[in-house]
């Protein structure tokens, strides 16, 4: 068993100016990651090898049946900095989520209210904390973004202690899907960062944005330690685009660039059926499908518990981007088998006892995404995959209804073992 404070992504090898990388004979760097071993773990949620356990329950690993969410209706939009209204629709919206099996909720909206947990205290769902930082930076490292992100990572932190339920949280994720190009602007900036020693975390042969979110990491779990004497699980959530598996033509990043998002305690991940870096994959060994293949090769090269933050498909009536297949343009009536279709890769796939769930994205459409005026709240765009991932849709009036058999279709996943 591997010990959890030493995560080692064997198969990923740096290509980093002081590597003698044209030098047959010198062995390839290792990218580390550490957690020290007197950080103490956290008090419920804790990781096992590379399997996620309830102390309440350690003798079976978890295996987390997800749904992510943002409660935003239509004219509402968190864009301005506007939390989601303390109203009544938190008990119907959970409601949902429990009648389709669901264990886990993924939450993105920063300050939820106190309704949300009055009706969160009612069921006996778990959560996990997304945490926002603005991934278009140019530099990840300067000193006014960190501190600039932290201080809001930090409001998180106490919003979970003094509203939230730290007792029923499973993680924060600080930082979700970097943009490419953000990771080589900041990695050019840096080219000699590739070790970072925190309080918590030792990062070595490491990128300058890799440190940079290890640096954010490890100022929120300092945080949480001191303020409240205790931590939850951490990792930064990434997507396949820009790695961990590195191996793939069509990654937006280069070798050198290629991001492993093991700084924290478990690997989270989006990872969609038609992202780059999955449908270049090969096919996996039992269902021969490339998304199988992708999940397979994950699950030996990472060595910690590997978390599924996203999956779900676009029923927008238009896919506004052909050169990117995929996004957008899906008929309800197609969205289960693919459902259905990840599912059986997951849950049968070579290693499978590394995943530690998977999380359907999401639960509601989101008309407000993707901001471009004041108004794009009050439409529901045809040509706007973001506003069209959920396995509900939200009318004028603020109802949930089924897309289909698409409700039906995970509430009958989540029913199998």
């Amino acid at each position: 068993m591997i010990p959890r404070t030493l995560h080692l992504a064997l198969a990923l090898l740096l290509a980093l100016p002081f590597a003698a990388c044209t030098d047959a004979a010198t062995p390839p760097l290792v990218k580390i990651s550490t957690i020290n071993a007197d950080t103490p773990e956290p008090t419920r949620f804790v990781v096992r090898g590379r399997t996620l356990v309830d102390l309440q329950q350690p003798e079976k690993p978890l295996f987390f049946r997800g749904m992510g969410y943002s409660p935003f209706l239509p004219g509402e939009t968190p864009m301005y900095g506007v939390p989601p209204a303390n109203d009544n629709r938190y008990a119907g919206h959970l409601k949902l989520m429990q009648d389709l099996g669901a264990t886990y909720i993924h939450v993105f909206p920063r300050l939820l209210p106190a309704n949300f947990f009055a009706a969160l205290d009612k069921t006996d769902l778990v959560y996990g904390q997304d945490t926002f930082v603005w991934p278009y930076e140019p530099d990840f490292l300067d000193p006014a973004y960190q501190e600039r992100t932290l201080k809001d990572i930090r409001e998180i932190i106490d919003h979970t202690y003094k509203v939230g339920r730290p007792d029923r949280l499973v993680l924060f994720s600080i930082g979700d899907e970097l943009q490419a190009a953000n990771i080589a602007s900041t990695n050019a900036r840096h080219p000699g960062r590739h070790d970072f020693t925190g309080k918590h975390l030792r990062l070595t042969n490491r990128t300058a944005a890799e440190v940079a979110m290890a640096q954010l990491v490890d100022g929120a779990m300092d945080y949480e330690l001191r303020t409240y004497g205790r931590r939850h699980l951490y990792c930064h959530t990434s997507w396949t685009h820009v790695g961990p598996v590195a191996d793939r033509p069509d990654l937006e990043v280069s070798a050198d660039n290629v991001f492993l998002p093991d700084m924290g305690d478990l690997v989270c991940l989006n990872i969609y059926t038609y992202a780059n870096g999955v449908r270049t994959s090969p096919p996996g060994s039992t269902t021969g499908t490339t998304y199988q293949g992708y999940l397979e090769q994950l699950a030996a090269e990472m060595t910690q518990p590997i978390l599924v933050t996203q999956v779900g498909l676009s029923t927008s009536p238009i896919a506004p981007k052909p050169h990117v297949p995929g996004f957008g343009g899906h008929k309800v009536a197609d969205v289960p088998k693919t459902f259905e279709s990840v599912w059986r890769d997951i849950r049968t796939a070579k290693g499978k006892e590394h995943f530690a769930g998977l999380v359907f994205f999401e639960l509601q459409d989101e008309w407000w995404k993707s901001g471009e005026d004041p108004d794009d709240t009050t439409r529901h765009e045809p040509e706007d995959p973001e506003e069209w991932f959920g396995i509900y849709e939200v009318d004028a009036q603020h109802r949930l209804t089924p897309k289909g058999e698409i409700p039906a279709t995970v509430r009958r996943l989540f029913a199998e073992p």
